[in-house]
């Protein structure tokens, strides 16, 4: 089992590999993610991770991209590898496919969203 040095790292992006993710192409999303890493020459400073459910799947398939906290929704391979140029190397956020950003707050959706909001976590 791999052991990986992340001293360098400086994003982490989490690729939802749950079942409706990857009914909607999470597989090819992924292997787009971490070709775009390779051919830049990003491998030291972006370190890339499978999950499981996120839970949004209405939003499928789901990229998540620390430490900003941004949550991609929708994501083909093509807007995958465009996240790398623009948001990871580029520090440009692709406004259009964003359900979530985090501030000072917590997780804030865009004011013009088209994504679902999803129901409230029960309090116990």
């Amino acid at each position: 089992m791999t052991t990986w040095n992340l001293r360098e790292t400086k994003h982490h992006v989490l690729i939802c590999n749950g079942s409706s993710c990857m009914r909607k192409g999470g597989e090819e999303v992924t292997q787009a993610i971490r070709e775009e890493v390779t051919n830049m020459n990003l491998d030291t400073l972006i370190h890339t991770t499978r999950t499981r459910c996120n839970g949004r799947c209405k939003d499928a398939c789901v990229v998540i991209v620390y430490p900003e906290g941004t949550w991609y929704k929708a994501i083909t391979p093509e807007i995958g590898s465009e996240i790398v140029q623009k948001h990871l190397a580029g520090k440009e956020i692709l406004e259009e496919a964003v359900i979530y950003k985090y501030d000072q707050q917590g997780f804030a959706a865009p004011e013009n969203t088209e994504c679902v909001a999803g129901i409230s976590k029960p309090i116990k």
